[in-house]
C-alpha cells in the first residue's frame, strides 16, 4: 500500500515544523517554507510565498492526500489561500486539517468552550480563524478537521524562548492573573494530529489539556522548572473578574494515552 502523501503548509514555523518532524517517518511528507532558506536544501520542502504565489501550483506539484494548514502571515492572503484550498478539496479526494485557535471563542470569557459551542471573537486573529472555519463547514463532512489549539509551549517554543530571554535580560515577564486557560505542548499536539490523520478522523477537535490553570500560576511553575530564577513579573489585569480562554474537549475526546494535563506540560520544561 502506498504511503499517504501529506502536505504541511507553513512547515517552517514552530508548530508546522513540529508536525513535519512527527509525520515524516511515517508518511510521504512535504512542507512549505517562505523566508527561512535553511529549508531550501530539503527536497521535501517547497518555497511558497502566501502573498505572491498561487497555492494551486504547490498542490499540483505534490498532489497530497492530506493537507495540514499551519499557515501564518498576511490575513487577506491567508483567506485567499484557503478559498483556493476549498476549491481543490471539492475537486479531489484530499482532506484538510486546519490548525485553528482557542481565540475563536475569545468574546466568551465567562466559561470554557467546547467543540460545538458557537464561535465569536473580538480579536482580528480570532475572526480570521472563524472565517476559515466557516468556509470549511460548508464542505462535505468527511473532508475537513478543525483543530482548535490553545497556547502551545515546548522547550523550543517561541513562548519559552521569550521567557528565557526576558529572564536573561532582567526584563519583566507578563502574566495575566485573572486569565484561566488550558495549554498544550508541541510533543503531545503533534502526536494527537498524527493519530487523527492515521484514523482518518474529521470534525472538530479541541487539542489542549483536559484541565484548566491560571495563566500566572502556569508561567510561574514553568519558570520554577527551568531553574532557580527570580524573574520580575508584570501583572496585567484586563478585567477584575476571572476570564476564560480555554477550548476543552467534550464530544470528540481522544484516547487516554493522548490526553495531557497542565501539570505534565509544566514538568516537560526541564532545563536544557
Amino acid at each position: 500500500m502506498d504511503k499517504k502523501k501529506i502536505l504541511i503548509l507553513g512547515a517552517s514555523g514552530f508548530v508546522g515544523n513540529a508536525i513535519y518532524k512527527e509525520l515524516c517517518s511515517y508518511f510521504d511528507t512535504y512542507g512549505t517554507y517562505c523566508s527561512n532558506r535553511s529549508f531550501a536544501k530539503n527536497k521535501q520542502f517547497l518555497r511558497y510565498d502566501i502573498e505572491e504565489d498561487d497555492i494551486f501550483k504547490v498542490l499540483e506539484k505534490v498532489k497530497p492526500d492530506v493537507i495540514v494548514s499551519s499557515l501564518r502571515g498576511n490575513f487577506p492572503a491567508q483567506i485567499q489561500a484557503h478559498q483556493h484550498l476549498m476549491e481543490y478539496l471539492m475537486q479531489t479526494d484530499t482532506k484538510l486539517y486546519f490548525i485553528s485557535s482557542a481565540n475563536v471563542f475569545d468574546a466568551y470569557s465567562k466559561f470554557p468552550s467546547y467543540e460545538h459551542d458557537k464561535t465569536l471573537s473580538l480579536s482580528v486573529y480570532g475572526r480570521l480563524k472563524i472565517k476559515i472555519e466557516n468556509m470549511m463547514m460548508r464542505l462535505p463532512k468527511g473532508k475537513t478537521a478543525i483543530l482548535r489549539v490553545p497556547m502551545v509551549f515546548g522547550n523550543a517554543s517561541p513562548r519559552i524562548k521569550e521567557i528565557k530571554e526576558n529572564i536573561a535580560n532582567k526584563e519583566p515577564i507578563e502574566v495575566f492573573p485573572n486569565l484561566i486557560i488550558n495549554v498544550t505542548n508541541d510533543d503531545r499536539l503533534t502526536q494527537q494530529i498524527h493519530y487523527l490523520i492515521n484514523r482518518n478522523k474529521t470534525g472538530i477537535y479541541h487539542l489542549g489539556s483536559n484541565d484548566l490553570i491560571q495563566h500566572e500560576e502556569f508561567i510561574k511553575e514553568v519558570i520554577e522548572h527551568l531553574g532557580n530564577y527570580h524573574p520580575i513579573y508584570k501583572r496585567v489585569y484586563t478585567t477584575n473578574e476571572d476570564r476564560y480562554l480555554a477550548a476543552l474537549p467534550k464530544d470528540n475526546v481522544l484516547p487516554k494515552n493522548l490526553r495531557i494535563s497542565c501539570q505534565e506540560i509544566i514538568e516537560h520544561h526541564l532545563p536544557v
